[in-house]
C-alpha cells in the first residue's frame, strides 16, 4: 500500500497560479472556493523587495484533525493515506473547518454554478447573459464540466463540505494530481514516502524540509523545500 505526500520547492515557485487553475478546472469548483492556493508575502523595504510564495492545500494528515471529528465518517482515509470526502454522507455540519488547522476545508453554501441561471447581462445591450449564453450552447446549468471525475461526482451539492483530494480519481488510474501535473516550474513533486527509490524521498533525503504547524501533531504530508537554494536536481514531477 502505497503512501502518498507532496513535496514543494518554494525556490522553484513561481506563484504563478497555474496550480490553482488547473485544480479548478480539473475539479469543477465554483467561484470563491479554491482547494490550492497560496499565500504571498512581501519582504523588504521598496525598492529593494521581493515576493515569497507558499502554496497551500489540504495537507492529507496521517493525524487527521478534520477525520477524527467527522460524526458521519464523510472524512476518511483511504488508499495511500489521501483523506478523503464522501458528500452523500456530509450533514454540512462543518465540524471539519473547526477542527482542521490550516483552514483548507471549504463549504459550499450555495448552489454551484448559481451564476450561469442569471438572465441579467453583465453589460446591458451589449453581452448575453449567463443564461441565453447556456441555451446558445445548448447546456443546462454548467457549459463545461470535467466528467472524468465521474463515480467522484464531477459537481458538489450544496450545504456540504469539500477540499482537496490529491486528485484521488487520477491517482487511482496511476496519473499525478493535476497540480503537480500542470506546474510550469516542476515546483510540486508527488509520489510514495514509502518507496525508498521515490522522488519525494530522494529530495526529502537532500534538502532540510519543513511541514505547516508540525506542532500540533497532525503529521502533514506536505513538505516545503528550499527557499532560496543554489543548489540543482534533476527535475522531475515524481510518480506513482
Amino acid at each position: 500500500m502505497p503512501n502518498y505526500a507532496m513535496v514543494i520547492d518554494l525556490h522553484r515557485c513561481t506563484g504563478c497560479g497555474g496550480c490553482i487553475v488547473a485544480c479548478k478546472n480539473e475539479n469543477n469548483l465554483p467561484q470563491g472556493i479554491n482547494w490550492s492556493y497560496k499565500r504571498t508575502e512581501t519582504l523588504g523595504t521598496y525598492p529593494n523587495v521581493r515576493f515569497f510564495y507558499r502554496p497551500t492545500l489540504c495537507n492529507h494528515c496521517e493525524n487527521a484533525p478534520c477525520v477524527r471529528g467527522c460524526p458521519t465518517r464523510a472524512l476518511h482515509k483511504t488508499d495511500g493515506g489521501i483523506t478523503m470526502h464522501d458528500p452523500t454522507k456530509c450533514i454540512g455540519c462543518r465540524y471539519c473547518q473547526a477542527n482542521c488547522p490550516y483552514g483548507v476545508v471549504k463549504y459550499n453554501w450555495r448552489k454551484p454554478f448559481g451564476d450561469w441561471e442569471k438572465e441579467q447581462p453583465l453589460i446591458p445591450g451589449c453581452t448575453s447573459s449567463a443564461s441565453e449564453l447556456n441555451a446558445k450552447l445548448g447546456t443546462t446549468g454548467v457549459p463545461w464540466a470535467n466528467m472524468e471525475r465521474g463515480k467522484y461526482r464531477p459537481v458538489r451539492p450544496t450545504g456540504v463540505v469539500e477540499k482537496c483530494t490529491f486528485c484521488h480519481h487520477r491517482v487511482v488510474e496511476g496519473l499525478l494530481p493535476y497540480c503537480v501535473e500542470a506546474c510550469p516550474a516542476d515546483a510540486r513533486i508527488f509520489g510514495d514516502l514509502d518507496d525508498p527509490n521515490s522522488k519525494v524521498n530522494e529530495l526529502l533525503g537532500n534538502y532540510k524540509a519543513e511541514r505547516l504547524r508540525e506542532d500540533l501533531g497532525t503529521r502533514p504530508k506536505v513538505y516545503y523545500i528550499r527557499s532560496f537554494n543554489a543548489g540543482t536536481y534533476e527535475r522531475s514531477k515524481g510518480g506513482l
